[in-house]
């Protein structure tokens, strides 16, 4: 049985093994253009699409360069868990966005309220 939970922005989809099997077993009769859906990478190409809407514009701006970095090393990386070898880049990101609040403020403040959660979270635990 498959079912799904929100948790916070994120929505975690459980799904049976089996099910699963016959998910990907099954031809794909659209493709994500067809169905409305952009990506940023093509897995065919090993391409990135920087002018993906899905991006939101996040690859233009003061702190274009050091987003396009992450988000390669995160799409490109190999490592376990995926994208821990990136961490240095989303650092130097985020250090970015810091020194541009009037463009990046959103992603600031979702980033303070998530350190904010896991404090609390530990302190709760102790």
């Amino acid at each position: 049985m498959s079912y799904s939970r929100v948790d916070g922005k994120d929505t975690i989809i459980f799904v049976e093994p089996e099910a699963q099997k016959e998910e990907s077993t099954a031809p794909s009769t659209e493709s994500n253009a067809e169905e409305g859906q952009a990506a940023a990478f093509d897995p065919e190409t090993g391409e990135i699409n920087w002018d993906c809407p899905c991006l939101g514009g996040m690859a233009q701006g003061p702190c274009g360069e050091q987003f396009k970095e992450s988000f390669s090393c995160f799409v490109y990386s190999t490592a376990e868990p995926k994208g821990v070898d990136c961490v240095e880049a989303f650092r130097s990101m985020q250090d970015c966005f810091r020194q541009h609040p009037d463009v990046y403020g959103n992603e600031i403040d979702d980033d303070d309220d998530e350190e904010e959660e896991v404090v609390a979270k530990k302190e709760e635990e102790a």
